[in-house]
């Protein structure tokens, strides 16, 4: 069962090999500096002296520590303590050391009857080792190295560590055992609970039954005498391990569990005592205390904990002490008690416990981060993005605001343009009603008195003295009549107002028609009369400006102007089979008459499209609106 019960481990060392090199490399260079007379002798001296430094810390072999486990090297606290230790060990000497390590696990056995085989199996495997120093690691093995002192390393200088004071066996320490001890106080732990809690009035404790830890329970039991009356105690040592789960699952309230140790449960049975409190913790009702901080973070709600950080490093440090050559016996130091309070906060959600009842000074460890504290840079981004988006909206929303302001006024200055536009229109039609009466009235009465009395004067001369030049002026006068008629016609169309749009439009193809080679046609049709004066008005005047535009620039053969009844208003094409022009290369030059056309047709909230393919005509269409009721309503300024 030994082998079992005992790991074993150490490190290689090659010191005789780095002895062999350094050695056969000093008389290589000795060799050398003889053979090489030109070199110099410093240089050679120096290079001597480097290699023996070499030598010499070839030589220097490791220190050889044994670290001898109580429990086994996988049971807590004992293995947070041994790997705290190696670690510090590690780091506080700086040489090479060979560390072997065992594990005593017949400590969690009551039968003493083992240790006497064991020790005769260690002294056997152990026989041609010589150790520098010796740990012990835990009350057991301490307790069981100290029994058998004079039978195993007997001159090898001891440090009893990782047990509480009261384990210290005093009369049998030797000047060359040394303890680095820790101190632990029942009572202060209790204290916390009441002052975490101060409702509890039931603690149970959780503790196996080895002889190890019936000695503690017996410990726990004095220490805690003061509490009687306060807090009623349960024992869970009588208890196997699946009864202590039922147990603190059906706790009364107000309890507290206080978990002290859990190596061997009443009906014999191993366990590792960090498993154990995972199984506890999982079904608990209570929450649950501890004095070691190996347990923390796994389950406990903490207060005054033995650190075992702080356990390993004065331990390290003691070793660093004895492998320099101190003796054991002279290295004295105080036990280590607790350290600051240490709670987790995740424990103190779970049971509902406020910060604000812990004790002054206490640290709060595992923390669970807020949503801020996890997510604060996306939250971060998220808020300057919506920020970002914000403002953007704001000037959007500015940008729009000034847009309509702009648009508004646009409107504004475009409805007084048109306004403008409409009286001036009208205020150029009455001009032109007013010059073609002033033309019909006046002047072409005048010129037909002129005529009249040239006519006379033609009739009464004789042709040889001056009849004939009479006659030639009469003719010129009537002609200059009958052009000052036509011109007060463009100007007012008097025909528009007494016969019609249609009348009006047949009038003025067929005057166009007499003019030159262009030869009109007219086609009306569903043509209601009369049509108001501002639409007939302004149809007129766009068929007046086509056909000008056709006779100007055309160079046409014949031209067509329909007239019909389309979506409520009247239609007016004018199209020719001219020469056509290309609208995009004479769209943004100035041209009055197409102005004039659009600005008449807007004002009536009609349309105007002129369309036109070089080679293929022009073909002009407007189209106003026309209601019923607009046939007795007075006229419109659009002129």
């Amino acid at each position: 069962m030994y082998p079992s019960a005992l790991q074993i481990g150490g490190n290689p060392r090659p010191a005789p090999l780095r002895v062999a090199a350094a050695v056969a490399g000093a008389r290589a260079l000795a060799a050398d500096c003889r053979s090489r007379i030109a070199l110099p002798i410093s240089t050679c001296a120096v290079t001597v002296v480097f290699l023996l430094a070499a030598l010499s810390g070839a030589t220097a072999e490791p220190k050889r520590v044994l670290l001898l486990h109580s429990f086994g090297q996988n049971f807590a606290p004992w293995n947070e303590l041994a790997r705290s230790f190696r670690t510090e060990l590690n780091r506080q000497w700086a040489q090479p050391i060979d560390l072997y390590e065992a594990s005593l696990a017949i400590a969690r056995f009551a039968d003493d009857n083992q240790e006497g085989p064991f020790i005769d199996y260690l002294r056997a495997v152990f026989a041609n080792h010589r150790f520098d120093l010796v740990v012990t690691m835990g009350a057991p093995a301490a307790g069981l190295f100290q029994r058998h002192r004079q039978k195993l390393f007997s001159s090898t200088p001891m440090l009893l560590t990782a047990l509480e004071q009261r384990r210290i066996p005093l009369a049998s320490l030797t000047a060359n055992d040394t303890v680095a001890a820790v101190s632990v106080d029942f009572a202060s732990v209790v204290e916390n609970i009441l002052h975490v809690l101060p409702d509890t009035t039931n603690v149970a404790v959780v503790i196996g039954n080895s002889a190890n830890e019936r000695y503690w329970a017996e410990q726990m039991r004095g220490a805690l005498q003061p509490f009687t009356g306060r807090v009623a105690f349960t024992w869970l040592n009588k208890l196997s391990f699946d009864d202590m789960l039922k147990r603190v699952a059906a706790l009364p309230p107000r309890s507290a569990i206080l978990f002290a140790q859990l190596s061997v449960d009443a009906a014999g049975i191993l366990h590792e005592e960090s498993k154990a409190l995972t199984g506890l913790h999982a079904v608990a009702n209570a929450p649950i205390f501890s004095y070691i901080d190996a347990f923390f973070g796994r389950g406990i709600v903490g207060g005054p904990l033995i650190s075992v950080r702080d356990s390993g490093r004065l331990s390290a440090a003691v070793a660093v002490r004895i492998l320099g050559g101190e003796a054991a016996g002279d290295v004295k130091i105080p036990a280590l008690g607790f350290a600051a309070p240490r709670f987790d906060q995740r424990e103190l959600r779970r049971w509902g416990i406020s910060e604000a009842s812990l004790p002054t000074g206490s640290v709060v460890e595992f923390r669970v981060p807020t949503v801020f504290e996890q997510h604060g840079w996306h939250i971060i981004l998220a808020i300057a993005l919506c920020a970002l988006q914000s403002i953007f909206i704001a000037v959007l929303l500015a940008h729009r605001r000034r847009l309509r302001r702009a648009d508004v006024e646009r409107r504004k200055a475009e409805d007084a343009a048109h306004e403008l536009s409409g009286r001036l229109i009208n205020a150029q039609e009455e001009e032109r009603s007013r010059l073609a009466r002033e033309l019909h009235d006046d002047v072409t009465q005048r010129l037909a008195v002129l005529a009249i009395d040239a006519g006379r004067e033609e009739r009464r001369l004789p042709k040889a003295s001056g009849g004939q030049a009479m006659g030639a002026l009469r003719e010129g006068l009537v002609r200059l009549s009958e052009d000052v008629h036509a011109l007060s016609h463009q100007l007012h169309p008097s025909i528009l107002e007494d016969l019609g749009l249609s009348e009006a439009l047949k009038s003025e193809c067929k005057r166009f028609s007499d003019l030159g080679p262009i030869r009109v046609e007219l086609e009306a049709s569903e043509i209601p009369e009369p049509l108001p004066r501002d639409e007939s008005l302004c149809l007129f005047r766009i068929a007046q400006e086509a056909l000008r535009n056709v006779a100007r620039h055309a160079r046409a053969s014949e031209a067509k102007v329909s007239l019909r009844r389309l979506d409520g208003g009247i239609q007016l094409v004018v199209k020719d089979d001219g020469a056509g022009f290309n609208g995009k290369q004479t769209r943004g030059r100035p041209c009055l008459g197409q102005a004039s056309m659009r600005q008449r047709v807007h004002l009536l909230d009609g349309e105007l499209h002129i369309d036109s393919v070089p080679g293929y005509g022009t073909t002009v269409s407007a189209w106003v609106p026309v209601k019923e009721a607009d046939h007795e309503s007075p006229p419109r300024s659009a002129g």
